[in-house]
């Protein structure tokens, strides 16, 4: 007589679990560091201006008369706003049955489009050397990224590409110190935090390490000759780029916020639409470094 197993039974009850599991990268380091500003058009402008060199020969003859200095103007700058749009359309008897892991569908979904579009600012910002596209009636118009807004670039060395190296590190700080900007952050990508853990492996240096079962192979803050720099990884950073910035220095401009529109129904589904208008902005060109022509 066989046995009756449950590989015969019918009407077993589902064991699914009620926790959706996804590990995505979410991050966007640099629009996380930067602050929010208004805009009122979608290509917006502001203003730069520098102070001369100091002169050590600046010195007149008792009872001269004053010699008028050549007046120079300041410098206008632009950007222009892109319009960043994420839709998505769930019918509406997948918001209606019983689901694990979320109460409706459409808010599931909105989430995770609400996540990615946010990705795709950051990528926006530090993803590419990009100009400012004008844009017409039919072709979208995009930003100049935040990388085409710094004008002190480092390269990396002789070749078409290169590893990152603390010399052109210091090099990069040396440059912006000189240049009068306070940089506190140092960003790089994931493949070179790496090369940056193993600066501390150089000859002639210590490294504290309290008696534990922790081994520590990672650089948080790298103090330099021209100031303290907190290390952050960025995913969506350009791999040939590396960058010593201060953050205050950035701005993320809105045209538009994200918003979601329900779109009018063609059918038996709920069409959603998130558009939002961005860009970013450098307040002056000449401030922070970038490290190019990185492997």
């Amino acid at each position: 007589m066989a046995t009756y197993t449950t590989y015969d039974q019918v009407g077993k009850k589902e064991d699914v679990s009620d926790i959706i599991t996804d590990i995505s990268p979410l991050s966007t380091p640099m629009f996380t560091l930067m602050k929010t500003e208004k805009v009122q058009a979608r290509v917006f402008e502001w203003q730069e201006d520098a102070i001369r060199n100091s002169s050590a020969d600046n010195a007149i003859v008792e009872g001269a008369d004053a010699t008028m200095a050549t007046l120079v103007a300041t410098t206008m700058r632009s950007n222009t706003t892109q319009i960043m749009e994420e839709s998505f359309q769930v019918s509406k008897t997948a918001d209606a049955i019983a689901t694990y892991g979320r109460a409706k569908e459409t808010a599931h979904q909105l989430s995770k489009a609400l996540k990615a579009i946010k990705k795709d600012v950051e990528a926006s910002f530090v993803g590419r050397d990009q100009a400012a596209v004008t844009g017409s009636g039919s072709a979208a118009r995009k930003m100049a990224s935040l990388l085409n807004q710094i004008s002190t670039a480092v390269d990396a060395g002789a070749n078409a590409t290169d590893p990152l190296t603390e010399a052109k590190l210091l090099t990069a700080g040396e440059t912006a110190y000189n240049n009068g900007s306070d940089v506190n952050t140092f960003m790089i990508k994931p493949g070179d935090a790496q090369i940056v853990a193993g600066f501390a492996g150089s000859a002639g240096r210590n490294r504290e390490i309290a008696q534990g079962k922790t081994l520590v192979n990672a650089i948080d803050l790298y103090v330099s000759p021209y100031g303290e720099y907190r290390v952050v990884l960025n995913r969506e950073l350009a791999t040939d780029h590396a960058l010593l910035v201060d953050p205050s220095m950035f701005k993320t401009a809105v045209l538009r916020p994200f918003a979601r529109t329900l779109l009018a129904a063609t059918g038996d589904s709920d069409k959603h639409s998130i558009v939002g208008e961005y860009s970013c902005k450098h307040m002056n060109f000449g401030d922070s470094v970038k490290i190019t022509g990185l492997s």
